[in-house]
């Protein structure tokens, strides 16, 4: 895969894949703007190799047609205030129109394109969608590891017309974390995998036993192993039709001989609102008809002992509720430990990342991933079609 800094970018037109997709209230403003501001080391780069920069990104669901409250006219407007630079917004992503804006675009200036998603063939690879979109430019950057994992048009479908095409700085970074964290890792490497569901992380899982020393399982996933441990769970969330899955998976983590830590006590709530009655039990005595939403004061204890000594640390997924200030002791008790422990830690996932950022130890963790998704298929040990593509 080439590098960013190995190509010629002088004068070329260059069209940046980056992911702008960022959160706005119903009044259009941006209410989280951390994915715009993750691009502009990429930016900043190719502004001072004076490259011609044409940047697209989608924005929501528009589902295939022009619905103007998924337009990204806030974030051009947004990007220019952050780069101190004036930049258009291109009424459409492909088209004569858009082709002349591309033609007066100056060295080290920018164009933003319109919601790729306007176009129906944008998320179905289309292939003369993707031609029109490449014949743009001359050089391709993906920079957007978030949708690395789909095989869209502005992600797979344009890179066989380029010759020179590199990952951004940002999706070389992203790659780089996670080879560190994961296939070359300083050992104890201990994975910290919570959430809601077992089915969304089983496959990551079962390739993760594999690779990591020590596994932490939290969250309402971790009801699911209790309760195919025997445990009654109470009312708590758990995925019946998986209890077999989650069995195996600890029959085959102790031969492995790969220590897995389970929640020992929990914060049980008689029901899922944040004035509900709730308590600290032991996971043997959740009363009947309660749900268990966050890890307990002796599993934090126990998890802390777990990540004591790791060299490496994953993390995948919230040990609780933890969007309820009731129920969130557990996740920022892990999320201090994390920060303070002497290791290389990276974390992927919204919620995850979310919790950090709640917890107010963004500053502390080694890399946060830009990607939920991709960050999980990747620890399923896939190969992403974006970065693929880029090969």
């Amino acid at each position: 895969m080439t590098n960013l800094r190995d190509l010629n970018l002088q004068g070329k037109r260059t069209l940046v894949r980056v992911d702008f997709n960022v959160p706005m209230n119903d009044r259009g403003d941006i209410t989280d703007d951390l994915r715009i501001r993750m691009a502009l080391p990429t930016l900043e780069y190719l502004i001072g190799q004076n490259a011609k920069i044409i940047l697209c990104s989608h924005m929501g669901r528009p589902k295939g047609k022009r619905a103007m409250e998924f337009s990204l006219a806030p974030v051009a407007a947004h990007l220019s205030q952050l780069l101190h630079k004036a930049i258009p917004l291109a009424p459409d992503c492909i088209g004569p129109e858009v082709e002349k804006m591309v033609a007066q675009v100056q060295d080290g200036g920018l164009l933003l394109l319109e919601n790729l998603r306007f176009h129906a063939e944008e998320e179905k690879n289309d292939p003369e969608f993707s031609r029109q979109l490449a014949a743009l430019a001359e050089v391709y950057v993906n920079d957007a590891f978030a949708v690395s994992h789909r095989a869209h048009a502005s992600v797979v479908g344009v890179t066989p017309h380029f010759a020179a095409r590199a990952p951004g700085l940002l999706l070389q970074k992203e790659i780089d974390y996670f080879h560190r964290a994961i296939d070359n890792p300083a050992r104890p490497l201990v994975a910290l995998i919570g959430g809601a569901k077992v089915s969304g992380k089983l496959q990551a899982l079962e390739n993760m036993l594999a690779r990591v020393d020590r596994l932490i399982l939290g969250g309402a996933m971790a009801n699911t192993f209790l309760k195919s441990q025997g445990f009654d769970v109470g009312a708590s969330k758990v995925e019946d039709d998986l209890l077999d899955s989650a069995r195996n998976l600890l029959k085959r983590a102790a031969e492995s001989k790969v220590k897995v830590y389970l929640p020992v006590d929990v914060i049980a709530a008689d029901s899922f609102a944040p004035d509900a009655v709730s308590m600290a039990v032991t996971i043997q005595d959740i009363p009947k008809g309660w749900l268990a939403l966050d890890i307990g004061p002796a599993s934090v204890q126990c998890f802390r002992e777990a990540l004591a000594d790791a060299k490496t640390i994953v993390w995948n997924g919230p040990m609780g509720a933890f969007e309820m200030d009731a129920f969130s002791r557990g996740t920022m008790a892990m999320a201090h430990e994390v920060a303070a422990a002497h290791a290389l830690s990276v974390t992927g996932g919204g919620d995850s990342n979310a919790a950090i950022e709640k917890s107010g130890e963004a500053d502390n963790i080694s890399y946060m991933s830009t990607g939920g998704g991709a960050f999980l298929e990747l620890m399923e040990g896939k190969e992403l079609p974006g970065i693929k593509a880029l090969q």
